[in-house]
């Protein structure tokens, strides 16, 4: 079975769902030493199937990572009052909002059935803690079985769920958190505060993820007791990157200045740039996933289809003014040789 351990660089490109994560990206990761994800997230199974295939042609060592489907909320009328909210948004970008279901589940089974039929070396979970017959299922085919977790309360259920390896996250990280309970509010905790006691609390090897960009953060971090550093806005730039051409503009855009932790655009703590629409639809955005996700996914397509920033999900970590344009293997391979190739730290309670 796979560790993290083994990797040449122990950096490793995140999953980014929506569009950034590509095959090329981690497969560009993987020859400079690295690894990477593919993000199941919102893709339909036989589209996972297909990145799956390009992505074996050109590498061993990969990882997909999975939504957990939380139990469907009783928000029906603060999305009906989101809803008559957005229908400002939706005369802007002229779309029409869609019906929302939220007993929808991604297609979790589907994605497991084939993970566990088509076995890939590692496999993360996001959004919750890894189902424990999920767990017992990946293990039984050789599958390393990674929990994205942001407390320690989070750490211990995943590692007592079966959980080889945990993915710390921080506020500071890019994109959607992966707090397990969509009520939670954000805390704030860097990633390297929730890393120490982390840990502090379980022997699990751990991978630190979010706010890290830099060689001189990648090697704070390995000597703090990470066994890998996971980067996501690092490579959002690159040419492998699946983001839109907006996006990535907006990361190097002297008008976007500070990043912000929303539910506007998902009903789920994310942090982006700053933008018109966080500044307006913020504060009232409710915590239901995967509800205000479905209702904002015809505006952010139209926004991009018009390159209008200000409408679009900028998802960026705080260290979002670092990321390059240059190639995902020359970004690995600087930012390794920046960091001085510290040894990973040890996994052992202090």
């Amino acid at each position: 079975m796979f560790a993290f351990s083994e990797l040449r660089i122990p950096l490793v490109a995140a999953p980014m769902a929506g569009g950034p994560s590509t095959p090329e990206l981690v497969a560009a990761v993987a020859e400079a030493g690295g690894t990477g994800f593919l993000a199941a997230g919102y893709k339909t199974p036989e589209a996972l199937r297909e990145q799956i295939e390009r992505l074996r042609a050109a590498t061993r060592v990969f990882g997909v990572n999975l939504f957990v489907p939380g139990a469907p909320a009783e928000r029906a009328e603060e999305v009906a009052a989101y809803r008559a909210e957005l229908s400002g948004e939706a005369e802007r970008y002229a779309v029409t909002l869609p019906g929302t279901d939220p007993s929808d589940r991604d297609r979790f089974e589907e994605k497991l059935d084939l993970l566990e039929q088509e076995p890939v070396p590692i496999v993360s979970f996001t959004f919750g803690p890894p189902p424990v017959e999920a767990v017992r299922r990946l293990h039984e085919v050789g599958t390393h079985v990674v929990a994205t977790v942001t407390t320690v309360e989070e750490a211990l259920r995943a590692e007592r769920d079966g959980a080889d390896t945990l993915t710390v996250q921080g506020s500071d990280a890019g994109g959607h958190r992966a707090t397990f309970d969509v009520d939670t509010p954000d805390d704030g905790v860097n990633t390297l505060d929730l890393l120490g006691r982390v840990r502090a609390a379980t022997d699990l090897p751990l991978v630190a993820a979010g706010g890290i960009t830099e060689g001189p953060g990648i090697a704070e971090a390995l000597r703090a007791g990470a066994v890998a550093v996971q980067l996501g806005t690092a490579y959002l730039r690159c040419p492998e990157s699946g983001a839109s051409q907006p996006h990535k503009d907006a990361l190097a855009d002297p008008r976007f200045t500070e990043t912000r932790v929303t539910r506007a655009f998902s009903g789920r703590n994310a942090r982006g740039l700053r933008n018109r629409f966080i500044d307006e639809h913020d504060a009232t955005a409710p915590a239901a996933y995967p509800e205000v996700n479905q209702l904002t996914k015809p505006l952010r397509t139209a926004a991009a289809g018009q390159a209008d920033q200000e409408g679009l999900a900028l998802w960026a970590g705080t260290g979002y003014r670092a990321a390059s344009a240059e190639p995902a293997a020359r970004i690995t391979a600087r930012l390794w040789e920046e960091a001085g190739s510290p040894v990973p730290g040890e996994f052992t309670r202090n």
